[in-house]
């Protein structure tokens, strides 16, 4: 299947490359700890992406129900991916990959 989504650390220009990688890791694992696998990662990212950027109205309450697990995750596995990183502008980014047919 592939990689499902990429995670980067944004904002963090005074940290070095192999801290960056250790830091983006620490981040993928504590969120997928979080909510299981990477399909469900992107899953749940789906739907608080949707839920976010919809009228309430317009949006199925199934995917209420999934996308209110993403804040809670997302800001887990953030302080876990920053600790021991002294920067405070740094922060995390998910985007998901396109899957081709």
């Amino acid at each position: 299947m592939g990689q499902i989504y990429t995670v980067s650390l944004n904002g963090g220009d005074s940290v070095p490359a192999k801290e960056r990688q250790a830091a983006e890791a620490r981040f993928e694992r504590e969120l997928e700890r979080c909510l299981g696998n990477p399909e469900t990662v992107a899953e749940v990212y789906k739907a608080w992406y949707e839920a976010s950027n919809n009228d309430p109205a317009e949006v199925p309450s199934a995917t209420y129900s999934i996308a209110v697990r993403w804040p809670k995750a997302f800001n887990v596995a953030q302080r876990a991916g920053l600790q021991s990183i002294g920067d405070n502008e740094a922060h995390f980014e998910l985007q998901l990959v396109r899957q081709h047919a």
